[in-house]
């Protein structure tokens, strides 16, 4: 296989990444009005909250690109500028994303937690979109380091490589079919996002130790802190989980949740 395996559209040459990132957003996006059908907010306020989510999404993908590759101010700032343009990272965008969305609620007074809606749009895109960035290959930068396993890939340099794009579509499959056997027990509003947070997030932690990026905190990544912040802050939600009570969910009124 040649690394980036462009599609073809009679003469027109599409790149992988443009293509596959464009599907997820497009489903992710077709999702999330779907659900949104379901919750009690009104129009207005949904629309505030997924404009803020957007804003906040756009802002934290960037911010923690460049956070993850200071190396390059000193480096090579013209391409850390070109990576902050065109770069763009999942935890950034859900962290990023999620702060949006709090800030939002806030502001417009919205108490009720709304992150349900977003879990199967996240899964689905982010594993839609993780086939553009294998196919991708090097330039793409998600690839993992050398390795003698038999799965390992060469991207094109010469060098059998962890395919970590792989890993996190099959960890994303098989997060997916866990929240769908869940979802059928009773949980508060609001559990299966926190989940869906913390499980993807624990997994990008551990998985980042084997790619070949800049671990300047601890022998960590700016993508791992920012992992390690958002876990400790909503891992009391994961005991819940796993505690099956039997019946269909109840929702809980009167009560504020957080995302």
């Amino acid at each position: 296989m040649i690394f980036p395996v462009y599609f073809w559209l009679g003469s027109l040459r599409i790149h992988p990444h443009f293509l596959f990132e464009s599907i997820a957003y497009f489903v992710a996006f077709r999702l999330v009005l779907r659900n949104v059908k379901k919750d009690n907010i009104i129009a207005s306020d949904r629309s505030s909250v997924i404009v803020g989510g957007m804003v906040g999404a756009l802002v934290g993908a960037k911010l923690l690109v460049a956070l993850q590759h200071l190396d390059l101010i000193w480096q090579n700032p013209q391409q850390l500028l070109l990576l902050i343009l065109q770069g763009k990272t999942v935890v950034g965008a859900m962290l990023g994303g999620l702060i949006g969305v709090e800030i939002t609620k806030k502001i417009i007074g919205v108490r009720e937690s709304t992150g349900d809606v977003f879990v199967y749009p996240l899964i689905l895109g982010t594993a839609i979109g993780r086939i553009g960035c294998f196919l991708t290959g090097l330039s793409d930068r998600t690839y993992g380091v050398a390795t003698k396993l038999p799965w390992g890939i060469d991207f094109g340099d010469g060098v059998i490589r962890h395919p970590t794009q792989l890993y996190e579509i099959v960890f994303l499959i098989l997060l997916m079919i866990f929240i769908h056997f869940r979802r059928h027990y009773e949980y508060q509003n609001g559990d299966l996002f926190k989940f869906y947070l913390v499980s993807y997030l624990s997994f990008r932690f551990l998985i980042d130790f084997i790619k070949p990026d800049f671990h300047p905190f601890f022998g960590m990544t700016a993508i791992q802190i920012a992992c390690l912040f958002a876990i400790v802050f909503y891992h009391r939600s994961i005991p819940r989980m796993f505690h099956l009570n039997e019946g269909r969910r109840k929702k809980q009124e009167g009560r504020s949740k957080r995302f």
